[in-house]
């Protein structure tokens, strides 16, 4: 699948120091590249009101991704007090 990450991820990354967070993350998107359907990750959810918003949960963080089009767009990754207040 193709995969597409926004410049506030990279800022949002630059934030985290815990090194578990951070290899949990990375598994992410390797499952992101490699997956045929969205779905088929665990704890994937559409967020309510946006037909295009879905969101990844990782420990207390939640990774805010678009999808459209056979297409992932990665855009915040932050605590999960702050996901609905920042993303979409």
């Amino acid at each position: 699948m193709n995969v597409i990450y926004l410049e506030s991820l990279a800022k949002d990354l630059k934030k985290i120091k815990e090194k578990k967070l951070l290899k949990s993350l990375s598994q992410v998107f390797i499952a992101l590249e490699e997956t045929d359907d969205l779905f088929k990750i665990s704890s994937v959810k559409k967020l309510s009101g946006h037909p295009d918003a879905y969101r990844i949960r990782i420990g207390d963080y939640r990774l805010g991704i678009y999808y459209s089009n056979n297409e992932i767009t990665i855009a915040r990754f932050v605590k999960r007090n702050d996901i609905y207040k920042l993303f979409p």
